[in-house]
């Protein structure tokens, strides 16, 4: 494109752009600049994207930059002003499609960087009516993708955890209080191995799923205070060069401000342009929770399994049909759609660590893997949840009647005489009981171990809870 002339270029829908590498043709409907399009010509890789949250993300920063900026008499209110309506444009949406840019490009997100300045800068000279801003001078005043994107990294991390993750996670915990209520007196057979246990209350077994997501739930709130640390300040390896003093306490109140969270400067810029181990800790917390979440699933759909050759202690909801050659099949969906969520926030808990380890001296060059990482599993965990949630735990009911009848056959139950006739003569009943398909009282008896009546009198499964 580079051979074109100027009627050519025009003729064309391209208009002819430039940076200190020279001119570039880029798409006349498109507000970006020749650094945008060098990157999105270099880098043809894959079909990832760099998420819409870091957009978003940049946005907010870019704002905030503009304002301290401001507030330290380092940008003129003109600027700043245009700069500010710019960035509520991108953050409504309006200028989507003018961010192309593919996560496997520069490991610092420089370009990515660029695509946010000189697209701000693009529109906000057309809203200006003249040429007010540089992408570089004035849209990236006092700041540096080094400190930029890891930025850009915690606001849209922070803001998914807290604004998304947790939601979600509180709401299916909702869910499991009001099951847990319902099903206080329903008691069932417990099971450990897969292999019968003792006896459990119903509600038991769902207040471990509701201690699971508060246990995450908390795990998740207890690493946003690292992720509410910005880098924004430290310029390009940290020093704060070209940043006026106090530009990045300001710019953290700036976003602090914006997002209505608690973001502050990091005190350290050393660390927070090279090290991503607050990523790492958050990310830490989403794989717990899809530990449990994949726990919570398997748990649900093993309890429906059936409807007749399985464990099918309770029904869940029949949302659509389950084969395209069995008739009146119906499956698990909502627990498989989990259960595979889960499977990838787990894998991506090795990219995101793998990627944190590989700091070099001053900055880590990692950083788009990372967040993409990060970003897909929280998407993931809310998305999941919440369908989770809306199409099948709310729909959760026991099947009292294989409950009692799996209760009644369980020879676990033969642990409440453990009192009146010892642990080896509890396991002959039990072994007897199985070896020859009779009940516990029968081969209890039998074994001449107490007497019909006393084994009525001490054999009670429901007080075994």
């Amino acid at each position: 494109m580079d051979s074109l002339d100027k009627t050519g270029g025009e003729a064309s829908g391209l208009r002819l752009e430039h940076d200190s590498m020279g001119d570039v043709w880029v798409p006349a409907d498109k507000y970006w600049g020749a650094q945008t399009e060098r990157s999105y010509e270099n880098f043809r890789i894959g079909t990832e994207k760099m998420p819409e949250e870091i957009i978003d993300a940049f946005a907010i920063l870019k704002k905030a930059a503009a304002t301290a900026n401001e507030r330290l008499g380092r940008l003129e209110a003109e600027k700043a002003d245009v700069i500010r309506a710019v960035c509520d444009e991108i953050l409504e949406g309006k200028l989507a499609g003018n961010f192309p840019l593919a996560v496997w490009q520069t490991g610092s997100g420089t370009q990515s960087n660029m695509n946010c300045n000189e697209v701000i800068a693009n529109r906000g000279n057309e809203i200006a009516g003249r040429k007010l801003l540089h992408p570089n001078d004035d849209v990236n005043r006092s700041q540096s993708s080094n400190d930029t994107f890891p930025t850009a990294m915690h606001i849209a991390a922070a803001t998914a955890v807290k604004d998304r993750v947790i939601p979600a996670v509180e709401k299916l915990a909702a869910t499991f209080s009001r099951l847990e209520a319902e099903n206080d007196g329903v008691i069932k057979t417990g099971r450990t191995h897969l292999q019968d246990a003792v006896p459990i209350k119903f509600s038991q077994e769902i207040s471990g799923w509701r201690a699971m997501l508060e246990k995450s739930r908390a795990m998740l709130e207890s690493s946003l205070s690292g992720l509410y640390e910005l880098a924004l300040g430290g310029t390009a390896v940290g020093t704060g060069l070209n940043a006026p003093r106090g530009f990045d306490a300001e710019a953290a109140r700036a976003v602090a401000e914006l997002t209505g969270k608690p973001f502050v400067t990091a005190p350290n810029k050393f660390h927070s342009l090279t090290s991503k181990d607050e990523i790492v800790f958050a990310h830490g917390a989403l794989k717990a929770l899809a530990a449990d979440m994949m726990k919570i699933a398997n748990d649900v759909r093993w309890l429906s399994s059936g409807p007749r050759c399985g464990l099918g202690e309770i029904f869940i909801p029949e949302n659509e049909p389950g084969s395209s050659i069995m008739p009146g099949k119906v499956n698990p969906t909502q627990c498989e759609a989990v259960t595979m969520a889960a499977v990838q926030v787990i894998a991506n808990d090795v990219a995101v660590g793998m990627a944190a380890s590989q700091g070099n001296f001053e900055l880590n060059v990692f950083m788009p893997v990372t967040i993409y990482n990060f970003l897909q599993s929280a998407r993931l965990m809310a998305d999941a949840i919440v369908s989770f949630n809306d199409n099948c735990a709310v729909g959760i009911r026991p099947n009292t009647d294989k409950m009692d009848e799996n209760l009644r056959r369980s020879l676990m139950l033969v642990t409440c005489l453990n009192p009146y006739i010892g642990y080896e003569n509890a396991a002959k009943t039990a072994k007897l009981a199985y070896r020859e398909g009779i009940s516990l009282r029968e081969a209890c008896v039998s074994l001449g171990f107490l007497t019909g009546e006393r084994f009525d009198e001490v054999f009670h499964p429901e007080d075994m809870v």
